[in-house]
């Protein structure tokens, strides 16, 4: 069942976030709007719903894996859900987020918010599936379908990470599809954010199968 968080305060009271959360959220609204001018980031009619389309979808995966410390957001984009899990996990000591992307322009932006908000996270100009790093979850949302996404994500479960991948309604016809190439045991879990949306989390992932 979805549930509606449409500004801060009905975030603040779905997630608990404290009012120095809720403040950096708000600024990252104002970096976000800031850029969104200059660059093509988020949709821009999705600012005016952004406690909903962004906070609240973003910061629903993080009571999925409470014990995670250490989250990779692959091809975070504008910082999606990557930046919202930093900011909510800013104050819990060893939470870090590295955040994944190859576009330098708009690593630059991120970098621009990681610094100005002090965030416990890292921006990594690189392909994600270029990178070294150990973490307990890896993240994504709008970045590939599911079958290239496991892709980009095999290096991090051979180091122990597990999954949690932000996806639409067409869920089925991805893990359909990515069956075919891959071996993996995963679940889907409904969004709160959006009725159409799918959470799924991938447990384990083996080998590429040959089509």
């Amino acid at each position: 069942m979805t549930q509606d968080v449409n500004d801060a305060a009905a975030f603040a009271a779905a997630t608990g976030a404290s009012p120095h959360a809720i403040a950096d959220l708000e600024r990252y609204r104002s970096y976000l709007a800031e850029w969104n001018e200059k660059m093509n980031l988020v949709g821009p009619a999705t600012l005016d719903v952004f406690w909903s389309r962004h906070a609240w979808d973003s910061a629903q995966i993080l009571p999925l894996a409470p014990d995670a410390l250490t989250w990779a957001d692959l091809g975070t984009g504008a910082g999606l859900p990557g930046i919202v899990l930093a900011i909510m996990g800013k104050d819990r000591p060893g939470f870090h987020v590295h955040l994944v992307d190859s576009l330098t322009k708009r690593c630059r932006f991120l970098n621009e918010v990681v610094t100005g908000l002090q965030l416990p996270a890292t921006v990594h100009n690189s392909r994600a599936e270029d990178l070294s790093l150990t973490v307990d979850i890896v993240t994504a949302r709008a970045c590939a379908p599911l079958s290239r996404l496991l892709g980009y994500a095999q290096p991090y479960f051979k180091r122990g990470a597990q999954a949690l991948f932000l996806k639409g309604q067409e869920v089925a016809s991805e893990l359909e599809d990515a069956a075919r190439t891959w071996d993996f045991e995963a679940d889907v879990a409904p969004s709160l954010s959006d009725a159409r949306g799918r959470i799924v989390r991938v447990r384990r992932l083996g080998r590429g199968r040959k089509s």
